[in-house]
């Protein structure tokens, strides 16, 4: 039988991925009693054969990578996207974003998942606020007005003021807490995986909307041999992506070419290939009694811009300000004012990105011909309008609205 310890912290954040790993150091650096327990060995996370994929940082959510001491160690390994190119199917007309036009030196980074979970887990190491539990499952959690009780697997219990669920779009925390949510099946399958081409990217990262559902090339650090690489997400129906993931090598090689064309040269994917279901999920409440959500937890949207990691991390930095705010002053960090204005800093955003996205999905995967040419002209349109591309450019940086504090490149 394991040995039972019980454990006082003041948050306990359940999920030690990349969004609970995020709040966790966030929080730890100003001194909370953080925990962080998560079902899986994170010596795994490391390795490229168990997630192969690519993360999208935006601007905003480098300032924060910055703010809570990550960003020097993933700096080298982060690709800048210095230009983005938004094209639908194969159209003449287009929409162009460059970074030199509002003066910034990057749009965003596309960074190796991998390294991502590398370097938080280090930065998670030297704080000596920050307890991880890993492998470790919760088996049972409990609410009541003064705490959030955690038994874990091991035979730990865990008491503390916030219990976070970071714990993915199943999250079990939500459930526990009996927050319902809204969902809707897209019906379609990301396929990812990495590819060497003959020609620099040059940071451009290239979107092209398919009735089937957008395919984005973006661009990676250049191999450890030299060789270009940039990081796909292939958009397919769900009943097309089997046959295209069952292909061998070859055939599944030329089939993506024909796909991302020649403008970068001889194209070969790299071993390896990943796919998940996308889905459209958005939790009732991201707050009950004792617990917030945070990133998938909250909400999970269409990956059409680039923008679900990146939705999380602001949710990251607004909890962590109010967080470590209410720490300072030595209020009660799961208090219910706090989880409310938690919840009401963040629900507009987000549900503003699940219905953006949700709708440039759907408007193009209409292959009707008025509306294609009514879209593309759109397109056209705002590529020649400086100061709404301009707005545009902000968004997709995520620094529009009411940004926390780390957002803006403030610290704590």
């Amino acid at each position: 039988m394991p040995k039972r310890r019980d454990i006082r912290a003041e948050i306990a954040i359940v999920g030690g991925g990349l969004s609970g790993l995020s709040l966790g150091i966030a929080c730890a650096a100003a001194g909370i009693e953080t925990a962080v327990i998560d079902r899986e060995d994170p010596a795994k996370f490391r390795d490229a054969a168990y997630d192969g994929r690519t993360t999208a940082i935006a601007y905003g959510s480098q300032q924060v990578l910055e703010g809570i001491g990550v960003w020097d160690a993933l700096a080298p390994h982060a690709e800048p996207i210095r230009e983005i190119r938004v094209a639908d199917d194969d159209s003449p007309l287009f929409l162009h974003y460059d970074r030199a036009e509002i003066d910034a030196e990057a749009l965003g980074y596309i960074v190796e998942n991998r390294l991502l979970r590398g370097a938080l887990q280090a930065r998670a190491e030297a704080l000596p606020s920050l307890t991880l539990h890993a492998p470790s499952a919760v088996e049972d959690i409990r609410f009541n007005e003064a705490q959030a009780r955690l038994t874990l697997s091991d035979g730990t219990t865990i008491a503390a003021a916030l219990a976070v669920g970071a714990d993915g779009r199943n999250s079990p925390m939500r459930e526990a807490a009996g927050i319902k949510t809204w969902r809707k099946s897209y019906r379609q399958i990301a396929i990812v995986c990495v590819v060497r081409h003959e020609k620099p990217h040059r940071g451009v990262a290239v979107e092209h909307f398919r009735s089937a559902g957008p395919f984005a090339i973006l661009p990676m650090t250049n191999s450890k041999d030299g060789a270009h690489r940039s990081s796909i997400v292939w958009t397919e129906e769900e009943h097309d992506a089997p046959g295209l993931l069952a292909l061998g090598d070859k055939d599944f090689a030329r089939q993506l070419a024909s796909r991302f064309g020649d403008f970068l040269g001889k194209v070969e994917p790299e071993p390896g290939r990943w796919s998940y279901p996308l889905a459209l999920i958005q939790a009732e409440r991201y707050a009950a009694p004792r617990l917030a959500l945070i990133g998938d937890a909250a909400h999970v949207i269409h990956p059409i811009a680039g923008q679900g990691w990146n939705l999380g991390v602001r949710d990251i930095a607004a909890l962590a300000e109010l967080l470590v705010d209410a720490h300072r002053l030595g209020l009660d960090l799961g208090s219910g004012d706090l989880l409310r204005r938690y919840e009401r800093w963040r629900r507009f955003d987000s549900l503003t990105l699940t219905t953006v996205t949700d709708g440039l999905n759907r408007l193009f995967a209409n292959d009707f011909p008025p509306l294609k040419l009514a879209r593309d002209l759109g397109l056209a349109a705002v590529n020649k309008a400086p100061g709404l591309k301009r707005f545009f450019m902000r968004h997709a940086m995520g620094v529009t609205g009411d940004p926390p504090r780390l957002v803006k490149g403030e610290r704590l």
